[in-house]
């Protein structure tokens, strides 16, 4: 009994314990005291070492090789929810959730993903602990005890962060590690903004400690957290707090602009910047792995980027990566991409959705931003009238050069690095050698290798496949993990500013940070003098491209809505694009829902994961008050 209460923090877990005096005396280990751990140097560098356990690794290591959040949101369609309807993203699309067994906070903990209350908030208490034990520790060099204690700081700040942007504003704030004998009737939720104050000053605590550094630059430290994550946090979550769902009534734009500008500035002093060279142009610029209209520097760069894991160097090639995962993807050509010789799973398939807001090359969006669909299903494009480019017979000529680095559609090319026992008609450049090969991605209707279908586990449900994280020469022949996932990026820092800026009242600010996206991408300048609601717009939409896929969405959704909203209009449906194949060679483009049911991860209480029941029933009988999230 006295270890499980080591599995839960805080106050959750203590009060399933009967009697936890001597397990707060003990390390998580359960075989030292605590007294023993901090009265030796290396012990208490280990005990640091639990504080980043609970760091989630994300990207596909969802359970089951899920992008998760991606795939809950109106990006994408996970071919899991047929095929494994048990699994995560079935149980959310079929609305098969509640607080005693939920697929977010009842499912496998494998990478750090799932179970989240729990294991934030044991965490948070190894945090606080090291915290509240390390200005008296045995520790050999003053350096390191400034800098453990920053670092520990740092963590508490990112956990907190995460248990906000999941389950929002029921938490209470642990400034020192609870005695499991005290009185608890007192304890209190503490508001969002409240909450976001705290994330700061913990930041703000490893901003101003100067043994942390700004970037780490050795192997050896890898994974290890600093000051630019830091700033990257702040910037987040002043941003998440000044959101309609979040602020209570409250204006705090111009708070939120002050603060990601000094957190911008901070970022750019300290070196980190935008990625914005091709380094590698024999596998980003060849003509085998960039041909035809998507054939363009600028799409060989942003998929360089996300393909590529940041190194940890003095001087490195990437300086936009704040912080990446500790491990890499896994092997995503074969369970979250286009799927592979053994024709595993696509996992991830694009929606209809995310492809309309992808602007054509002369920076127009194809659909008007105020009202994208004339039905509630998706099935009527309400066209921007202004765009004179796109054309609903040819969709994806002449598109925003991310489009072509983010998203497989029919026509796609790649290096073809599959066994794939197919007609010859299928490759370019036949009979050449398999590797010198490029495949033509089809997924019209009765293609037999990646057309689309509803149920084969292979196919894309969407008409569209995953390419942002899949390496080029990725295949069964060449198996390239996915790189590692990118948790904070320099790109993100500057969306941030811009709306907040635009929000704020500071137009010109914002503009300037959207253009600098626009023009790494490759994309013109926003039209000038846009009003402070059209700048807006053009922000949610930018952050929507730039993005895409990296999780952001779910939560930039629910921010933007206010505590009484649903998830109607952008979650309820989503929409492949059906292609049928004429006999002259032509193709034949139509909307539909990808299934003929609605998605019923929509309503107002999907806007927050619940607290897992059994806690909420505990926070209830203790405190008295209800804890738990509406509609749960």
């Amino acid at each position: 009994m006295k270890m499980k209460a080591l599995r839960y923090a805080l106050i959750l877990a203590m009060l399933m314990v009967t009697s936890c005096k001597d397990v707060l005396d003990m390390a998580p280990d359960g075989k030292l005291t605590m007294d023993e751990i901090f009265a030796d140097n290396d012990k208490t560098g280990a005990f640091l070492n639990s504080c980043y356990a609970n760091i989630p690794v994300k990207g596909t290591r969802y359970f089951f090789w899920s992008r998760g959040p991606v795939n809950w949101s109106d990006e994408s369609w996970d071919t899991d929810a047929e095929a494994e309807s048990w699994i995560m993203s079935g149980r959310m699309y079929n609305g098969d959730a509640s607080a005693g067994n939920h697929p977010i906070t009842n499912i496998s903990a494998d990478a750090g993903n799932g179970e989240y209350w729990a294991r934030y908030w044991n965490a948070i208490r190894n945090c606080t602990l090291f915290i509240s034990r390390i200005d008296k520790a045995t520790v050999r060099n003053p350096a390191d005890r400034a800098r453990w204690k920053a670092e520990a700081h740092l963590l508490r700040a990112y956990y907190y962060s995460e248990l906000l942007k999941w389950f929002g504003a029921v938490l209470p704030i642990e400034r020192e590690p609870y005695d499991f004998q005290q009185d608890f009737s007192n304890v209190t939720k503490a508001g969002y903004y409240e909450v976001v104050k705290f994330i700061m000053e913990d930041c703000d605590v490893a901003l101003g400690t100067a043994e942390l550094p700004w970037r780490i630059t050795t192997d050896s430290e890898g994974g290890r957290v600093h000051k630019a994550m830091a700033e990257a946090i702040k910037s987040k979550m002043i941003l998440f707090a000044a959101s309609p769902l979040n602020n209570a009534g409250k204006d705090y734009w111009q708070e939120a602009y002050q603060v990601n500008k000094t957190s911008l500035e901070n970022l750019r002093t300290n070196g980190y910047e935008l990625y914005n060279k091709v380094n590698l142009p024999q596998t980003y610029l060849s003509d085998v792995a960039f041909l035809g209209p998507d054939k363009n520097e600028k799409t060989a760069l942003y998929n360089e980027y996300f393909t590529q894991t940041m190194k940890y160097a003095p001087n490195p090639v990437d300086r936009e990566t704040i912080f990446q995962s500790r491990e890499n993807q896994g092997n995503i050509w074969n369970i979250d991409g286009i799927g592979s010789q053994d024709g595993y799973k696509s996992g991830t398939c694009p929606t209809q959705e995310l492809v309309d807001a992808y602007e054509t090359a002369d920076g127009q969006p194809v659909l008007d931003l105020d009202k994208p669909y004339l039905d509630d299903q998706h099935l009527q494009p309400n066209y921007n009238t202004a765009n004179k480019t796109y054309d609903p017979k040819n969709p994806y000529a002449k598109r925003d050069p991310r489009f072509y680095a983010s998203i497989y559609y029919n026509g796609s090319k790649r290096k073809a690095m599959w066994n794939f026992a197919e007609a010859p008609e299928s490759f370019e450049n036949y009979p050449a050698p398999i590797g010198n090969r490029t495949r033509v991605i089809a997924t019209y209707k009765n293609e037999p290798q990646t057309g689309i279908h509803p149920s084969t586990r292979k196919a894309t449900r969407t008409g569209y496949y995953e390419r942002k994280f899949l390496h080029p020469n990725s295949g069964g022949d060449n198996p390239i993990a996915g790189a590692n996932w990118k948790l904070f990026r320099l790109g993100e820092v500057i969306l941030n500013f811009a709306e907040a800026a635009a929000e704020a009242g500071q137009l010109a600010d914002a503009a300037k940070a959207v253009n600098e996206i626009r023009a790494r991408a490759g994309m013109p300048a926003l039209p000038a003098s846009l009003s402070k609601a059209d700048l807006i717009k053009r922000v949610h939409a930018e952050r929507r491209v730039e993005l895409a896929m990296e999780e952001n969405r779910y939560f930039d959704l629910r921010r933007w809505s206010k505590p009484t909203d649903d998830l109607s209009k952008t979650d309820r449906w989503v929409t492949a694009m059906e292609i049928s194949r004429n006999a002259d060679g032509s193709f034949a483009y139509a909307r539909r829902t990808v299934r003929a049911t609605e998605r019923k991860n929509y309503t107002n209480k999907f806007l927050w994961v619940p607290i897992p029941l059994n806690e909420a029933n505990r926070l209830r009988s203790i405190t008295g008050a209800d804890w738990q999230n509406a509609g749960w």
